[in-house]
This record gives C-alpha cells, structure tokens and sequence, in this order.
C-alpha cells in the first residue's frame, strides 16, 4: 500500500473508532463503554483499537498519546521568520476549520467531559500536553527559555484562549457567525491589548 494511501486508511479507522466511541458514550454513559463495543462498531478488532487509543476514555475524547498534536504541527508549519503571534493566528484558523466540520461531535464531547471528571481529567493531561509542546516551539523560535521566560507561555496561552473564547462564542450564539471570523476578531483584540474595547465591524 502507498504510504499516502496508508495513511490515509489509518485516519479514517481512527476516525471511525472516536465516532463509535462518542456514539456508545452518548448512549450508554461512559462506564457503560467497552473496548470491544467500540471496536465491533467500528468493524475492527480489539488488538487494532490499541494501535490507535490507550483506553477507551482516550478513544471517547479522542486522544491519542501517540499521534502529535496538529495543532503542534501546524506551529512547525509556519515560516520561522513569522511573529509568534501571527503564527499562532494561523495555526488556530487552521483548527477552527476542522472544529467547524466537526463541530457536532466536538460539542458532545466537551459535554461529555464536563458531565465525567474521569473524561475531564484526561482531556486537560492532553491539553497540558499539548500547550507546553506549543510553549517550547514559541520559546526556540525566539530564542527564549520556556520555563524562565513568561512570554512562550504567556502567548501560547493566549492563543489558546481565543480559540476556546471564540468556540464557545460561537455555539452559544447558535453558529451563525463563520467561526474563523471570532477567531479573527479575538486575535485582533489579542494584538490591540485591552485597554481598549475593539467593537466589531459593522459592515
């Protein structure tokens, strides 16, 4: 099989076993959840499902400790040369087009999280994850010490927080804003500081 093609096929038996595993939790709650039930919905074995997820809390949240974040490598993507800032504006509108297709499974997901602390717990380990490997970029891209300068953090938290500002925006006000468009508008208020209020544009 074509390395394209392989991965390919990977992505989607991935897919498929995180839709089967949300499906099943949504229905049953999560304890009532197994390993086997999520790989017979998904029409793959049990040994093929631990090539994918740890457990099946990491497949119903859909974390992979194995696989890097994309939004890690979206960062790494970006020009070297770029401002932090910019970077991580693009790296952030990048997920905001795979949440915006995945919006209805995403939501059930943090539901589902806010409802389990097991499920919540295990979200926020990946998240830390996630935002320190963004930190450390942040922080070699500008010659910066990650733990002893505030700045990668600082702005990765930032970032982070527009993303999650702008998502939840978005749902509350029933989607009918173009996602990528709150993120903008977060972005610009990020790069204004806040000593003023940026009001939105109303053209």
């Amino acid at each position: 099989m074509a390395p394209g093609l392989r991965e390919r096929k990977k992505a989607e038996t991935r897919r498929a076993l995180a839709s089967a595993a949300l499906r099943l939790a949504r229905e049953l709650g999560p304890d009532g959840v197994t390993v086997e039930a999520i790989a017979e919905a998904a029409g793959v074995s049990p040994r093929t499902f631990f090539n994918y997820f740890a457990s099946k809390d990491d497949a119903i949240v859909n974390v992979s400790p194995t696989e890097q974040s994309m939004l890690v490598a979206d960062l790494c993507d970006r020009p070297e040369d770029e401002p932090p800032l910019d970077a991580l504006r693009a790296m952030v509108q990048a997920a905001a087009q795979r949440f915006a297709e995945d919006a209805d499974e995403m939501l059930v997901r943090h539901r589902l999280a806010q409802e389990h602390p097991s499920l919540a717990m295990r979200r926020s380990a990946r998240f830390a994850e996630v935002e320190r490997a963004l930190a450390e970029e942040i922080a070699r891209r500008t010659g910066l010490d990650v733990d002893a300068d505030t700045y990668p953090a600082l702005v990765v938290a930032a970032a982070l927080g527009a993303l999650r500002v702008a998502t939840a925006v978005w749902n509350e006000t029933g989607r009918t804003r173009p996602l990528a468009e709150l993120v903008d508008q977060a972005f610009d208020q990020l790069a204004a500081g806040f000593a003023h209020v940026l009001l939105p544009s109303s053209s």
